[in-house]
C-alpha cells in the first residue's frame, strides 16, 4: 500500500528537521565562548528553516517570496553552511577558493531569472544542479588526511545528499513527477524520510564537530606554551621518554640541543617585557624551519629552550647548530629592537634501555655554561658518563 503525503505536510516534516536542528545547535552552544563558527551556523540553519516555511506557504503568498527567493535563500545558506566547514577544514588554496566562491554566486544568482521564465521541472533540474556545485568542498571530509572518524561521516552526509540531489535532477529533466515535493507519489515518504535523516544527523554531527575542534583546541593549550608555541615542558617530557625508548630499541642515536639568549634579562630591562616577547616569538620562528616533523621543540620557561633530534648523529647536530646560529645572524628582524643571540648547548648519544631526559639536559646544561663562559653566542659539546649510554 503506497503512503501518499501533501505537500504541506512534506514542507513540514522538512522544516520541521530544520528546526530541530536549529535548537539543537542553539541549545548546546549556548552561552559558550567562542562560538563565531556556532554563530555562522545558526545564521544559515535559520535562513534555511525560513525557506522551508516559506515553500509550506506557496499559494497563499506571492511566488515571488515561496519560489524565487525561497529557493535563493535555501541555495545561500548552504552555501553559507559549507563555508563554516570550509573554516573547519584544512583552508582551500586562494584561487581554488575564488574559482569556487565565483561558480556557486553566478550558479545562485542564475536561478532568479530561471524560477520567473521556466517551468517546474527546469527550476528543480537547475537547483539540482547547482546544490552539488555548493556541496562539494564539504566532501573533502572524506578522504582528507587529517579527517577524524566523525569528519569522514559528515562528508559522506554531504556527499549522500549530492547523490540525492543529482538523481533529482536527471529525473525532473525526464519530467518525473515525483521529483516535485508539491506532487504526491510512491516516492515521496522515501524521499522525505532520508532528508530528515540528513538534516538531523548532519546537524548532529556539526555540534559534535565543533565539540570535537574545543576538543583538540583545549589539548593543545594543555600541551603548548602560548607565546611561542612550543610544547611545554610536561608535553616535552612525556614524548621525549618514549622517543629515547624508541631509539634505544632500535640502536639509534639521539642529540638534545639546550639553549638560551645571551644577556636575555638586559633586553628585557631596558626595551621592556613586550620586547623580550618579540624576541622569543622570534627566535621560535626561526628554528622552527629547521626542524623535521618527528624532532621536538621544549620552551622551558623563561628563555630556555630545547630540542631532541632523534636519529641524528655528532656531525649532523653541531650542522643543525650551526645554520640556527647563521639564521638568526644572517636575517636580522626589523620589527626587534636589539639584535640577539644565543649559546647552545649539546650532546649525542646512542641510548640505553635506562637512559633518562634528566641525563641528557644536565650535561646539555654544562654544556651550555661552556658555551657561556666562552664569550657566548657559541657551541659546546658535552658528555654522558652514564654507563647505558654512549657517544655517538
Amino acid at each position: 500500500m503506497s503512503i501518499l503525503l501533501d505537500s504541506k505536510t512534506i514542507m513540514l516534516s522538512l522544516g520541521g528537521g530544520y528546526l530541530f536542528a536549529l535548537i539543537l545547535v542553539v541549545a548546546y552552544w549556548n552561552n559558550r565562548t567562542n562560538a563565531s563558527y556556532a554563530n555562522a551556523f545558526i545564521g544559515a540553519k535559520f535562513t534555511q528553516t525560513l525557506a522551508w516555511y516559506a515553500f509550506i506557504l506557496r499559494g497563499s503568498i506571492p511566488d515571488l517570496v515561496s519560489v524565487s527567493l525561497a529557493n535563493s535563500a535555501l541555495l545561500i545558506a548552504t552555501l553559507w553552511e559549507v563555508i563554516v566547514l570550509m573554516r573547519l577544514q584544512e583552508p582551500l588554496h586562494q584561487r581554488i577558493k575564488l574559482a569556487y566562491l565565483t561558480m556557486a554566486i553566478l550558479g545562485i544568482a542564475g536561478f532568479v531569472p530561471v524560477s520567473f521564465t521556466q517551468p517546474e521541472f527546469v527550476r528543480i533540474a537547475y537547483c539540482s544542479a547547482v546544490m552539488p556545485l555548493i556541496l562539494a568542498p564539504a566532501c573533502r571530509l572524506v578522504w582528507r588526511r587529517s579527517s577524524t572518524m566523525l569528519m569522514r561521516f559528515m562528508g559522506l552526509l554531504y556527499l549522500l545528499f549530492i547523490v540525492v540531489n543529482v538523481s533529482r535532477g536527471t529525473a525532473a529533466l525526464h519530467a518525473a513527477d515525483w521529483t516535485s515535493f508539491y506532487t504526491p507519489s510512491a516516492y515521496q515518504p522515501l524521499i522525505v524520510a532520508g532528508m530528515i535523516i540528513v538534516i538531523v544527523l548532519g546537524n548532529t554531527g556539526f555540534v559534535l564537530l565543533l565539540k570535537e575542534r574545543d576538543n583538540q583546541d583545549l589539548l593543545r593549550l594543555a600541551s603548548y606554551d602560548d607565546l611561542t608555541g612550543a610544547l611545554n615542558r610536561r608535553t616535552f617530557t612525556s614524548r621525549a621518554e618514549r622517543l629515547l625508548a624508541m631509539c634505544a630499541g632500535k640502536g639509534q642515536a639521539v642529540s638534545y640541543l639546550l639553549f638560551d639568549i645571551d644577556n636575555f634579562k638586559a633586553i628585557n630591562d631596558t626595551y621592556g617585557h613586550h620586547a623580550g616577547d618579540l624576541v622569543l616569538q622570534n627566535l621560535t620562528a626561526a628554528v622552527e624551519p629547521h626542524l623535521s616533523r618527528t624532532d621536538l621543540f621544549v620552551r622551558y620557561g623563561g628563555d630556555e629552550f630545547g630540542i631532541l633530534l632523534p636519529g641524528m648523529d655528532e656531525s649532523e647536530s653541531s650542522e643543525l647548530a650551526e645554520r640556527i646560529q647563521h639564521s638568526l645572524a644572517a636575517t636580522p628582524e626589523l620589527s626587534l629592537p636589539t639584535a640577539y643571540t644565543i649559546s647552545i648547548g649539546l650532546i649525542t648519544v646512542v641510548p640505553g634501555p635506562a637512559t633518562r631526559l634528566e641525563l641528557l639536559y644536565t650535561s646539555c646544561d654544562k654544556a651550555l655554561y661552556a658555551a657561556k663562559r666562552n664569550g657566548r653566542n657559541g657551541i659546546a659539546r658535552g658528555q654522558t658518563t652514564e654507563r647505558n649510554s654512549v657517544l655517538a
